[in-house]
């Protein structure tokens, strides 16, 4: 085990502060004329780019929560205007930071989330980002609209593709009526190309970690994906994971890890501990394992996007994500990554109010490692409620299975 642990962070970071303070800057502005619409992590950003909107995004919102950990303090207000607290803490930590007035984006002198004309969700990770968004609409007086995307999905079928393809042109006329503008096609297509030229730039910032060592790491990959998150379909993700990406080039021509004297691999299946990143991040260090992989960050990974075909690939870059999928091609993807990544073992993280891309209380982790042979831990915790976290607990699991890798 090293002495000490050090963080290694990337000269691009300058860059992506600028980019997101700027992002969050234009987004609160009220000298701006636009159009304000919220959109879920995962839905069509790209129609709503493309109609001339300024898109917000209050899962980014909720994980900036998380982070700074003012989530465990707000949460317990939306339990009290009767959001369960098993429910996501992304929604009931934004839904208290909304009926507290009190915002992460406050210490960036910012005057916090945007008021939505418009909210738009999609149902494809849960059902909760369907009803976080109602009760804004209701608050707000403004449209609430989305598409309902299957969950469970096996073979992405065109009778499903074409579905959610028709829900997502069917939003048009409502966008319409609220921006004022008509729908562009050729606008749409070119975002549509903006957003694939991210993804292909973001896919391999994240494959960059199949390299020995590591150049960078789950926990980095939490951190930079910011830009691909909130403004894809925008040419300033593009320009910023140009920058890293060559940074990324140099530390492998360098032989330069994110972990010094890297010995172990682990892929981490689940949401963040938005909390405890920090801390997790060094005891990993210490241990001398890279946590090279993850499902999560993966996630704003929309390889199917074509402009040739707008809505029918929005549709299917939406259906095949891993959240909504069922478990045999979760299990292949699972099988991919360990092999792609090199990994030794994989980190499940059961995130109680998250049962949605929580993937061990159904005994995936036993038939993965039957499977692939690899070892796996199962922590306990939380993406926001952090009352939900054992930090004790959670360092021996991790030393207890560092120790199991290195008699493998």
């Amino acid at each position: 085990m090293t002495s000490s642990a050090e963080l290694k962070d990337f000269e691009a970071s300058k860059t992506m502060r600028n980019v997101m303070g700027q992002y969050f800057k234009e987004l609160t502005d009220p000298a701006r004329p636009k159009k304000i619409a919220w959109c879920t992590s995962v839905g069509p950003a790209e129609l709503l780019r493309g109609m001339g909107f300024e898109v917000y995004f209050p899962e980014n919102h909720g994980a900036m929560l998380g982070a700074t950990r003012m989530a465990t303090d707000l949460i317990p207000l939306a339990n009290a205007h009767g959001f369960s607290p098993d429910i996501c803490s992304y929604l009931t930590s934004d839904i208290g930071s909304y009926l507290k007035g009190e915002s992460p984006l406050n210490k960036m002198k910012l005057p916090g989330p945007p008021k939505a004309d418009v909210l738009v969700y999609n149902t494809n990770q849960c059902r909760d980002v369907k009803d976080w968004f109602e009760f804004y609409g209701r608050e707000w007086n403004v449209p609430c609209i989305g598409v309902h995307t299957p969950r469970a999905i096996g073979d992405v079928s065109d009778t499903i593709l074409t579905d959610v393809a028709n829900q997502i042109e069917a939003l048009i006329p409502t966008l319409e009526e609220v921006s004022g503008q008509k729908f562009d096609m050729d606008k749409f297509k070119e975002v549509i190309a903006l957003s694939k030229q991210c993804t292909v730039l973001w896919k391999g910032v994240l494959d960059a970690a199949a390299n020995v060592p590591s150049p960078i790491s789950f926990f980095d990959g939490t951190i930079q994906m910011g830009p691909a998150v909130v403004l894809r379909g925008a040419q300033s993700a593009i320009d910023y994971y140009e920058i890293l990406l060559a940074e990324l080039n140099d530390r492998i021509k360098n032989g330069i890890g994110a972990v010094e004297g890297e010995k172990y691999r682990i892929h981490w299946e689940g949401m963040p501990i938005w909390g405890k990143l920090k801390s997790l991040a060094l005891q990993f260090i210490e241990l001398q394992t890279a946590v090279v992989s993850s499902t999560y960050c993966n996630s704003w990974v929309f390889e199917a996007l074509d402009p040739t075909e707008p809505f029918k690939s929005m549709a299917r870059a939406y259906c095949e994500l891993f959240i909504c999928r069922s478990d045999e091609p979760k299990e292949a993807y699972l099988e991919r990554m360990i092999e792609k990544y090199k990994v030794d073992g994989v980190f499940y993280h059961n995130a109680k109010t998250c049962p949605n891309n929580s993937n061990s209380s159904y005994n995936m982790p036993q038939r993965m490692q039957k499977k692939t042979g690899k070892p796996y831990v199962i922590v306990d915790g939380d993406l926001n409620d952090l009352r939900l976290y054992s930090e004790e607990q959670t360092r021996t699991n991790i030393e207890a299975f560092v120790e199991q890798l290195s008699q493998s």
